[in-house]
């Protein structure tokens, strides 16, 4: 279970990480990419967070995770400057790719072509 500290740095470290991606991240991915932080889990200790991050307007979401980790250090250093008066310590940052929402679209056409294929079976036996 979450403690409230935890709580308060997770949502802390969410907003101020989603302000450095706006400012540098068309630098690591380009500007046609978006990413959004969709969520923040910090350790007990909360010296790591695992952050969530949703990647649209590309196929391959996984290539622009690898980017940014390949520029994990510029990105907790940004973070750090924005942090440094709220947190004594930067949290290590493990990013991970949250495809909820692709999961929600895919159930969700599932569910339009079971519909769609139990009205026509409706309409074949009259």
């Amino acid at each position: 279970m979450e403690t409230i500290r935890q709580k308060q740095v997770a949502e802390l470290v969410k907003r101020n990480f989603s302000m450095v991606l706006q400012e540098e991240g068309g630098y690591i991915y380009g500007t046609s990419v978006l990413v959004s932080v969709t969520g923040v889990k910090m350790s007990p200790d909360l010296n790591i967070a695992k952050i969530y991050l949703s990647v649209y307007n590309t196929e391959d979401k996984q290539t622009v995770i690898l980017e940014m980790e390949d520029q994990l250090a510029r990105l907790r250093q940004s973070l750090g400057n924005r942090l440094k008066k709220h947190v004594r310590r930067v949290p290590e940052i493990a990013l991970y790719l949250d495809d909820t929402i692709d999961e929600m679209y895919r159930v969700n056409d599932l569910f339009n072509r079971l519909h769609d294929e139990g009205a026509m079976g409706t309409e074949e036996e009259e």
